[in-house]
């Protein structure tokens, strides 16, 4: 039996279901408490039948004691456990976006944060970050939308970035497992749905991650603002995957030749990141960790247009947060994940 134990705090949903699967298959982590305040004291296999567990979920406050830990929770409710956490020696991974912004960025997408001098954890969008990962006690996991987004997005920032149109399509999963009017069968099936228009809450780490936090504030320089950013995600009738289609202008325009070498070196020897000589489909990486990107140029528009596809559960979420433990604890950073 392993020693490092972790626990998975809200696992009633579909990340922690989805993540407590993964860990009772890590060969070096051992989960010792799935937690959820609603269902506190139920068996988790009769909730989850396909995590199979003899544990019974417990509250959030039972979760103790433990080397490591995920948070699967909304915003403003992680931040209290990853704080008491984290003063007990636990090495936590938030999936919330509790600790992927500033302190300002929060108070303007989520409202004022609880503890604000803890803002912003280090970023875990691993092939990036590895090093910063490497060495934190708590790593705040990327957005499912801002992973495709800035996986595709940075080998191209050495050019100059000055525009970026980002046409993004999630499957209904994204939503979260509460039901709403929006995510009902009979509104998503057969159906395409805009939404976040005026300002989704993934836009800021997108715009950090390239440098445009300034970008969309009224009166703000363009060019000390940084590239300019269009965000707008869509909702299309599939469980999971996330396909992005981005749009971006460059101070410099490389041939097609280099456009590609600055793909195959900024990824080259990454496991998890496939760059591809055609667009990717959602149902090559659907159920799993891999990131597929394809890159061109549009001659005709001067433009380079990009395709990344993802999992959002997987690479999106849950698969990218054991990738950001396995690098944390110094484990081979595939383990538990092929």
């Amino acid at each position: 039996m392993t020693s490092t134990t972790t626990a998975v705090i809200g696992g009633s949903g579909f990340t922690g279901a989805e993540l407590a699967e993964l860990l009772l298959r890590h060969p070096s982590l051992r989960l010792t408490h799935v937690s959820s305040d609603t269902q506190a004291g139920t068996p988790v296999a009769a909730a989850l039948p396909r995590v199979r567990t003899d544990l019974s979920f417990c509250r959030h406050d039972e979760v103790t004691g433990v080397d490591t830990a995920f948070l699967c929770l909304p915003d403003h409710s992680a931040a209290p456990i990853a704080r008491r956490l984290l003063a007990e020696g636990t090495r936590v991974v938030d999936l919330s976006p509790d600790f992927r912004l500033g302190a300002a960025d929060y108070d303007e997408w989520y409202g004022p944060h609880p503890f604000p001098e803890m803002l912003p954890g280090v970023y875990g969008l691993t092939e990036l970050h590895r090093d910063e990962v490497a060495a934190a006690q708590l790593v705040a996991n990327p957005g499912c939308y801002p992973t495709a987004a800035l996986l595709a997005l940075t080998p191209l920032l050495p050019l100059g970035v000055q525009d970026v149109v980002i046409d993004a399509k999630s499957g209904v999963s994204g939503a979260g497992k509460t039901p709403s009017e929006k995510t009902h069968f009979c509104t998503v099936d057969e159906d395409l749905l805009a939404y976040g228009i005026g300002g989704h809450r993934h836009y800021p780490e997108i715009a950090a991650g390239i440098g445009a936090n300034g970008a969309a504030k009224a009166g703000a320089d363009r060019a000390a603002a940084g590239p300019s950013l269009v965000f707008l995600p869509h909702v299309v009738p599939l469980q999971r995957g996330i396909l992005e289609t981005i749009y971006v202008s460059t101070r410099t325009l490389p041939s097609a030749v280099e456009l590609r070498a600055l793909f195959d070196e900024m990824y080259a020897g990454e496991h998890f990141v496939e760059v591809c000589d055609a667009p990717p489909r959602l149902r090559q990486v659907a159920g799993t960790n891999y990131c597929r990107l394809f890159a061109t140029l549009d001659e005709r528009s001067r433009r380079i247009v990009l395709v990344a596809a993802i999992d959002n559960l997987l690479k999106g979420a849950v698969g990218q947060a054991l990738q950001n433990m396995n690098v944390m604890l110094g484990l081979p950073e595939q383990e538990g994940l092929l």
